[in-house]
């Protein structure tokens, strides 16, 4: 899989890509939200960007994936999207989003609840996690 420079508006549509297909598919529902919250502009893309990165993740978890799709993003490959977003704003801008998206079709998939916590535990407030440790 392919990376993207760190903080890009394309690392993070990606994050967001990997929350349309956590339950191993994306509705229209899904995808109007996104129409709806103008997430593509909010990142600095056009939305014929945000399609073809969203389009270029799915081949490209078909290629890790030997041809097979499944519900979730492995473990691995998700790791490695989040890990190219360090910008605590922008983090928690796509937390957000990524929040509306899972939530727009009405239903949370397990996969779905997976993505989420992946979020929380991967990026944790410095404050937060400061404030965990002192008690």
């Amino acid at each position: 899989m392919q990376s993207y420079p760190t903080n890009s508006p394309q690392a993070a549509a990606r994050v967001l890509a990997m929350a349309l297909v956590a339950d191993g598919h994306y509705s229209m529902t899904e995808l109007k939200a996104v129409d709806r919250l103008d997430i593509p502009q909010q990142l600095g893309l056009s939305t014929e960007d945000f399609k073809a990165i969203l389009d270029t993740f799915c081949q490209d978890l078909l290629a890790t994936a030997d041809g097979q799709w499944c519900a979730g993003v492995p473990a691995d490959v998700r790791q490695q999207l989040l890990s190219e977003v360090q910008d605590p704003e922008l983090r928690s801008r796509l937390r957000q989003h990524c929040e509306a998206i899972l939530q727009a079709d009405g239903h949370m998939a397990d996969s779905e609840t997976e993505l989420l916590d992946a979020l929380a535990g991967s990026w944790k407030q410095p404050e937060a996690t400061a404030l965990a440790r002192a008690t």
